[in-house]
């Protein structure tokens, strides 16, 4: 056998560098067809990859911890120190701060994805991210605390809880904390997370990181320049922004346009923005004590004897007073580990001049000799001057973020108010509702924007002699089996699973922004049919029965199904379960919903008008149609499953005859399976992403369809699950395969009966 080296090196000794070798060949098999359609990533965190089985109960095991004891354990340990990497101030709170921050920092509103939810930050690439510098040695610090907790707490939930004791044991009253985060099991290597074109483990990497012209569009100064979606994060492998500057420029102007373009792609206003900064900087210190050129691989790259720990440093114990995390060098104020208003006061009682670190990053230093110092982190009776970083000055330079600054420097209070609720956001924002929260601290009572509040059922509910009357009124109606299946998938449709937002519940699809979509522009009438449905019966309910509008849109929706499938021949009962309440437009944040628009939803044939300008025409649409299918965790046959039976209901947005592959649409059948399989017939483009199929030996036209309908003929991985469906025994299992995913994108929002 050849040596490993030679592995590392690219030489496989399992076939070679060619297609089949094994892990380090080259060419891949995407190498060698990049626009192959990875439909294998809706498979990712599958069964097989979770030690703790699928019958594990998280949420009891949770439950059962004594969390004031959990809390005081982590609060001793803040608070102590050991050899291999010493704590700074005696406390490891500030670092922990960090930990917590850069795990929850990862969170976009574009699509939901990052956040500190299934802690990401242990794997590729995120662990090995220059920004996450060193955090690896953070989590292996409070490793014996998992350790002993075991599988009863997550390591999202612990880096987080540690997170908010820092804060605690440093005199910040937290606004709460909540489990119930789920860790993954695996490297995403799904997500986009921008191009990451550069090296991280050669020296020249870290000048090509200032290179930002691979993920921002536009030339800089115009108006129209702009980070790329759905990107939050200006750089690559950092969280936010380059402390530096733009470029590393030095120009808080600059560096201020940056900060909030990444902190509003990461669903933060500017207050809360100024708050997470300031409340963030008046703990604990930046490290930038060894030149970058000299620092070990990260990670993911380290040698194997590193056991997992990158960044190694070579001058002296390569920690403590000589340690190297992102290059700026010391604290921003005199008391490193107690909350106070200090950091606002020095950033605007001095003025401050450009110097370097001894690692050669640009910082701030104040100009008057006289303003206070802060103590080594190590070394007792040594000093050094006060730190800002370009961000910091950004601050009080942008007159947005100044105004807002000074309210906190004179307000004390109210900042210590605003920074404890954007830090809860921050930590918590990809959890979704609060039905998800677990243990005693969750903050339960307030209904707070960002979790998309909906009322809490407040009246009987319907029981099935309602739903079998509800239903037969519903058909009754002159609503079509089409436009109500329509009606309720646009409304379930919008879940993304993500961050656990969107979904039916809450009937925010008659509301704003998602009410004036093009893609729901169907839906409309058909709602304000089901409305006066459901005024009717709980005008004439007895016993404070009511139905919201959210249960009757879905209810339609399972009404037109079991109709379609009876017409096909097939009776089914297709599940119900009432209990989905209607919010209202003060308890919804429009402009984060915007967020929930698709671009490309191929399950009901929509592409965005604005699709080409805004991807450049470098993605097809069946790649954001795999997105959204991913957005709404299927699996590869649930996906393709879904997709046929939305054609054969007649689904589209637009109420075309595109992809509806059959000549009885409405009714519940295998056809569109059958079309994209059959032989008998061929495909020719017809006018930009629309095809005509035609029969071989006829010649004419049967049939028009998109990418997003021919993608499950053509790709090779879709096309082996069509045809287990397109079979002569296929058509019952298609149906009841269809009926089991319906519902499960029906209830995916249903937190408040599934965990």
């Amino acid at each position: 056998m050849e040596d490993y080296k030679d592995v590392l090196a690219g030489k496989c000794p399992f076939g070679g560098d060619r297609l089949g070798g094994a892990f380090g060949s080259k060419p891949t098999l995407q190498d060698w067809y990049p626009n192959r359609l990875r439909v294998e990533q809706l498979h990712r965190n599958g069964p097989r990859a979770n030690p703790l089985g699928e019958e594990f109960d998280y949420k009891a095991a949770f439950e059962a911890i004594d969390l004031q004891a959990l809390k005081a354990e982590i609060k001793q340990f803040l608070q102590t120190s050991v050899s291999w990497w010493p704590s700074d101030y005696g406390n490891y709170g500030p670092q922990m701060i960090r930990m917590a921050w850069h795990a929850a920092g990862t969170y976009r509103i574009a699509d939901g994805r990052g956040g500190a939810g299934e802690a990401m930050q242990r794997f590729a690439p995120i662990d090995s991210w220059w920004d996450n510098g060193n955090t690896d040695k953070s989590r292996r610090l409070i490793w014996p605390i998992k350790q002993k907790y075991g599988d009863a707490l997550s390591w999202g939930d612990l880096m987080v809880l540690v997170g908010n004791c820092a804060l605690e044991i440093m005199n910040f009253p937290t606004y709460g904390y909540a489990g119930g985060r789920h860790d993954a099991w695996e490297a995403d290597d799904a997500t986009y997370w921008g191009p990451e074109y550069v090296n991280m483990s050669t020296v020249e990497s870290f000048d090509k990181m200032t290179d930002r012209s691979e993920r921002w569009r536009g030339e800089n100064g115009d108006a129209d320049y702009d980070l790329e979606q759905p990107l939050a994060a200006t750089n690559q492998a950092i969280i936010y922004v380059d402390p530096e500057g733009p470029n590393k420029s030095g120009d808080p102007l600059e560096s201020a346009r940056d900060i909030r373009i990444a902190f509003t792609r990461m669903a933060m206003n500017d207050e809360e923005t100024v708050a997470l900064i300031a409340g963030g900087h008046a703990f604990g210190k930046s490290h930038g004590m060894v030149a970058p050129d000299r620092i070990g691989a990260p990670p993911e790259m380290a040698p194997i004897e590193q056991m997992g720990l990158g960044w190694h440093n070579p001058q002296g114990q390569g920690n403590a007073e000589n340690t190297m995390t992102n290059g700026i060098e010391g604290s921003w104020t005199p008391d490193p580990t107690t909350w106070d208003n200090s950091y606002l006061e020095n950033l605007f009682k001095y003025e401050w001049e450009q110097t370097k670190s001894p690692a050669g990053a640009l910082q701030w230093t104040p100009k008057d000799p006289n303003a206070p110092r802060t103590p080594d982190a190590h070394i007792p009776g040594k000093t050094h001057p006060l730190m800002m970083m370009t961000s910091d000055i950004a601050l009080k330079d942008d007159p947005v973020y100044r105004p807002i600054c000074e309210r906190f420097l004179t307000d004390f209070d109210y900042f210590t108010l605003q920074f404890s609720k954007a830090w809860y956001k921050l930590t918590h924002r990809d959890m979704g509702p609060k039905e998800r929260y677990l243990g005693e601290e969750r903050t339960i009572e307030d209904d707070l924007l960002w979790q998309d509040p909906i009322p809490p059922v407040d009246h009987p509910l319907i029981d099935a002699g309602d739903i079998a009357q509800l239903k037969q009124a519903i058909l009754n109606s002159g609503v079509s089996v089409s436009d109500l299946a329509f009606t309720a998938f646009s409304a379930a449709s919008t879940y993304r699973d993500t961050d656990k937002r969107g979904g039916a519940n809450g009937a925010r699809i008659a509301l704003a922004p998602q009410k004036d979509w093009a893609v729901n522009r169907r839906a409309m009438p058909v709602i304000e049919r089901l409305r006066g449905i459901a005024d009717d019966f709980n005008a004439r309910s007895a016993g404070g029965k009511r139905v919201s509008l959210a249960d009757l849109i879905v209810l339609g929706g399972c009404a037109a199904v079991e109709r379609a499938a009876a017409d096909g021949g097939h009776a089914v009962d297709v599940p119900f379960t009432p209990g989905r309440m209607d919010t209202t437009d003060d308890r919804t944040d429009a402009d984060s919903f915007e967020w929930l628009r698709p671009m490309v939803d191929g399950f009901r044939n929509y592409v965005d008008d604005r699709f080409e300008d805004v991807t450049g025409g470098k993605i097809a649409p069946e790649q954001m149609f795999l997105d959204r299918a991913n957005l709404l965790a299927l699996s590869a046959p649930e996906w393709a499953v879904l997709t046929a039976g939305l054609r054969a209901l007649g689904a589209n947005w637009d109420g075309s005859d595109t992809g509806v592959l059959t000549e009885r649409a409405g009714t519940l059948s295998n056809d569109f399976f059958t079309v994209v399989t059959s032989m008998d017939y061929e495909w020719a483009k017809s006018d930009g992403d629309t095809f005509a199929l035609r029969d071989r030996d006829s010649g004419d036209q049967r049939y028009t369809a998109s990418r997003c309908d021919l993608i499950f003929g053509a790709n090779s991985q879709l096309r082996a699950i069509s045809e287990v469906y397109a079979a002569s025994t296929g058509e019952a299992r298609f149906v009841r395969d269809f009926v089991a995913v319906w519902n499960k994108v029906m209830m995916a929002d249903r937190y408040d009966t599934h965990q």
